[in-house]
């Protein structure tokens, strides 16, 4: 079926004019009637009246008409001027990076036309070409524009008359312009009606405009998508998004408008309703929403008593009752247990705070037993009629189960630890980010901070598609090839720079090299500037043989789904949960008390769980976690919001960069 996928995108790429339409607007003239001006563009008058029932009325002087072009009218493509260039000659310890900003165009530019640079890293003394005109401008880090500022900078203009069907999306795609700079250029036109007449830019993109279309859709890029995360979103091929979108050869940036693979109506597709979504502010400003900081307390308004299914894999089965100290015994030794237990600890918590607020709650517990067909079982034998929000199960299976049971009648399913993809349900929420999000954030994070620093990529072979990632995002960084279960000191030692910053990148789960590497790495920072990082914190870290104080020493950097607490802020938290256990909460009791109270809130500031989500948009933060549901456009909802977290030497940890919180040291 995948491959029938990528031949179906092939023959749309090749064939893509065949299916699609393109206008233009005549301006009415003296003495010329619809019958001649059919005639002039090889059409029939049916077709001007299609696109222009007022035509019928008669015509007016200087009047604009939509027409539809005929394959004889269509016109030849614009053809792109020459491109001059500079030679450089490159100067010791420079880099394609900094060479880039120097010339304010983009390392894949420089290395289109000095195609020996995809193999290897710049050389001292060589020249290279660097293209002056035709090129644009890299654009700043982290910009953020006004309105005024948009306008100010797109001085070159022209018009553009709105045609039957047209999008704003389709419009700005066909101008190389985001919907932002469409907008701010046209800041007193809210809806789009044909005849309408718009400010766009000059540029205009070699293909043509498609208006309706059932294989393609436009999809306007969000902050922070790269285009590996739009190729595995919507099942293509990055080269065939290329294709498909030929301005991507020159970078992918935020709020550029996309043709990708119509998956059906929803969240993705912008071809249909576009603009009541478009006038709806809370659909306009959702990316921006992402960035706001929801304090449900203030939001609550639903006081009515809320019913929550708890589902934990006690499995209660396997425990001989016939003595307590069989039963302390089989606690102590069923690790799946322990955790559920301090999951519902934090549960407790959070009911029990949601009623100082006024919320209460009926809480029902089912053991799943870790098996699905007890799971469907529970659900069959007892009314979920009035459940407003299933808590677990913990496992992908077992959620699975309970999501298929419970989709017809739209009662929430949310699994509170499971990292696994699932099959999409419209009921089901992944509270927890995936490790696929927290490779992305990683990336994300190091593109945005690395500049001109030194990057060293240490990386074994079971990593060799993160290895592949990286050095397709940072062309110019320097790698070192583990051997035998560990890394030289001697290797490493090679590719550091004492007069820079050096950014180590460390990529593997085996104990030898992790231990290694940074008890190497260790020794070389007496003498070098040096700063670890990782896309993946896996259990090899935890080995008795890798120093948490090397890591420390490095300022180790990591992507996580959830914080350390802070005392100050979890003070209350913190001491409800000493007196009533006697003990700190570990990660699953945080864990419990922060997820069920957000459902709560939630719960408490609309009529369901999917009211809330659409009333209130942004990102959730309690003691350790923090919430920013995505509603999928195949179903269901996912939380993307994560932290980068970095080990101080004195082993406390700090949160470096709030991925949804956009908040920096």
């Amino acid at each position: 079926m995948k491959y029938l996928f990528l031949i179906v995108i092939f023959f749309q790429v090749i064939s893509i004019s065949a299916f699609s339409q393109e206008y233009k607007y005549h301006t009415v003239e003296s003495g010329e009637t619809v019958y001649s001006i059919a005639k002039s563009y090889n059409i029939e008058e049916e077709d001007i009246y299609k696109y222009n029932p007022d035509a019928r009325e008669g015509l007016d002087i200087s009047a604009k008409l939509v027409i539809p072009l005929s394959k004889k009218k269509l016109e030849e493509p614009v053809k792109k001027s020459e491109v001059s260039f500079k030679t450089h000659k490159v100067k010791p310890k420079e880099t394609l990076y900094g060479i880039s900003k120097e010339y304010e165009i983009s390392i894949d530019e420089i290395k289109r036309y000095n195609k020996e640079l995809y193999s290897r890293e710049l050389r001292k003394g060589e020249e290279i070409r660097i293209p002056q005109n035709g090129m644009e401008k890299a654009p700043a880090a982290k910009e953020r524009r006004t309105k005024t500022d948009i306008q100010s900078q797109i001085t070159d203009t022209r018009e553009h008359v709105v045609l039957p069907k047209e999008t704003k999306y389709g419009i700005a795609r066909k101008y190389g312009l985001t919907v932002k700079e469409l907008e701010a250029l046209n800041p007193k036109v809210e809806t789009l009606h044909p005849g309408t007449m718009l400010r766009v830019g000059t540029k205009v993109i070699d293909d043509t405009v498609i208006l309706t279309d059932e294989e393609l859709q436009f999809y306007e890029v969000k902050a922070k998508e790269t285009l590996y995360s739009l190729s595995d979103r919507f099942e293509v091929s990055q080269d065939s998004l290329i294709t498909l979108n030929p301005a991507l050869k020159e970078g992918l940036k935020t709020g550029m408008v996309l043709k990708v693979p119509n998956k059906g109506v929803g969240k993705d597709n912008l071809a249909e309703s576009e603009t009541e979504e478009l006038n709806d502010p809370d659909k306009v400003e959702e990316i921006e929403a992402a960035d706001i900081r929801l304090n449900l307390f203030e939001n609550l308004n639903n006081f009515d008593t809320r019913d929550i299914v708890l589902m934990l894999p006690y499995n209660l089965h396997k425990i001989e009752e016939d003595s307590t100290s069989r039963y302390k015994d089989a606690i102590l030794n069923e690790r799946v247990l322990r955790i559920s237990l301090d999951f519902y600890s934090g549960v407790k918590l959070a009911v029990k705070k949601a009623e100082e607020l006024g919320i209460s709650t009926r809480l029902k517990i089912y053991d799943t037993r870790q098996d699905a067909g007890e799971v469907s079982r529970i659900i069959s034998r007892n009314d979920f009629s009035r459940v407003d929000a299933v808590i677990g199960p913990f496992l992908q299976n077992t959620t699975e189960a309970a999501a298929a049971k419970l989709e017809a009648k739209k009662i929430p399913v949310i699994n509170p630890l499971s990292n696994r993809s699932m099959r999409k349900f419209h009921n089901l929420f992944q509270s927890r980010p995936s490790d696929n999000m927290l490779l992305e954030g990683m990336l994300q994070y190091l593109e945005n901070n690395v500049g001109d620093k030194n990057l060293v990529i240490i990386a074994d072979g079971k990593a060799a598609q993160v290895k592949s990632r990286l050095i397709n995002l940072f062309p110019g960084a320097r790698t070192v090839i583990p051997s035998n279960g560990n890394v030289r000191e001697l290797n490493i030692k090679e590719q550091l720079k004492k007069d820079e910053e050096n950014w180590v990148i460390l990529e593997s789960s085996g104990v030898g090299i992790i231990s290694s590497a940074t008890s190497a790495l260790n020794r070389l920072a007496r003498n070098y500037e040096i700063s670890l990082f990782t896309t993946d914190r896996n259990s090899g870290y935890d080995d008795v043989n890798v120093s948490n104080n090397d890591l420390a020493r490095l300022h180790f950097h990591y992507p996580s789904v959830d914080k350390e607490y802070d005392k100050e802020i979890s003070e209350e938290f913190i001491g409800a949960y000493e007196e009533e256990y006697g003990v700190i909460p570990n990660q699953y009791a945080v864990r419990g008390y922060d997820l069920s109270l957000d459902i709560l809130l939630r719960l408490g500031t609309g009529k369901d769980l999917y009211e809330s989500l659409d009333k209130h948009k942004g990102f959730t933060e309690y003691n350790e976690n923090k919430f920013h549901y995505i509603r999928e456009s195949d179903g269901g909802f996912y939380n993307d919001a994560l932290y980068i977290i970095r080990i101080n030497e004195d082993l406390t940890l700090s949160v470096v960069n709030d991925i949804q919180g956009d908040l920096q040291e």
